[in-house]
């Protein structure tokens, strides 16, 4: 492990909340993001927590009292009707050789709002009765979506003329590139799954069901998309002070 090498691997009965912690100041100071910081610490966390269960170890997690960066929260990038339209008008556009999954991937994620991997990793047995399931997901939990007619015959299709999908992401990311489209780094892999959450609150879905579609195990994470809730908006001058006189 690199951290290992950085401090000089010591024993792990002997890594200290104190060392760690400089060696973690010192890779946000050459330009690591918190959030990468954040999983390395969750990952080492978990290793002795591991050991600890199946007492390999007899000591508690050194890093256990350690806190993680505090992340600022960024907004969230989701396409507009246009902008998904100029997305699909290249997609179909381009050469006859391209990857023939692409299009497809992108209609299941904007239509369910699946992570790209759990679109990827459909399957003809994953699609029946007007509905998809995703098994492989982020948390371990089988959720499923309803679908069109239309979308589950030409996924059925698809799959009878072209076979399973394969890896689309690099075509994906090559395509965004034609487009007009401007993002924040990083977003571009999820930014159809937060498309579609966004237009399902604009249309005035309800933020538990979006919970259960989404599959985020906390609704406090489904609440980044709650500001868009025309409620939402609505009740932002129903239900606040009245200011009326101080406009006369």
């Amino acid at each position: 492990m690199n951290m290992a090498a950085r401090l000089k691997d010591p024993a792990a009965i002997k890594l200290t909340p104190t060392a760690y912690m400089k060696d973690r100041r010192n890779r946000s100071e050459s330009g690591i993001t918190d959030k990468t910081l954040n999983n390395e610490l969750t990952y080492i966390r978990a290793v002795y927590n591991e050991l600890y269960a199946l007492d390999q170890v007899k000591y508690e997690n050194p890093l256990a009292k350690v806190k993680p960066l505090k992340l600022q929260q960024i907004e969230l990038s989701w396409l507009t009707q246009d902008q998904i339209q100029e997305l699909l008008d290249v997609i179909r556009s381009r050469s006859a050789g391209a990857n023939p999954h692409l299009e497809l991937i992108v209609l299941v994620c904007l239509a369910t709002g699946a992570r790209w991997s759990e679109a990827e990793n459909l399957k003809p047995s994953s699609v029946r009765n007007r509905a998809v399931t995703f098994s492989n997901t982020k948390n371990g939990k089988v959720r499923t979506v309803p679908i069109s007619q239309e979308m589950e015959q030409r996924l059925l299709q698809h799959w009878k003329t072209y076979g399973p999908f394969t890896s689309s992401i690099g075509a994906f990311r090559r395509a965004l590139e034609k487009t007009t489209i401007e993002l924040p780094k990083g977003q571009a892999a999820h930014v159809l799954r937060h498309t579609f959450a966004s237009h399902f609150m604009m249309n005035g879905g309800n933020i538990l069901t979006l919970q259960k579609i989404l599959g985020h195990s906390a609704v406090t994470v489904t609440m980044r998309y709650a500001h868009l809730s025309q409620d939402h908006l609505t009740e932002a001058c129903r239900l606040g002070p009245s200011l009326v006189q101080y406009f006369a």
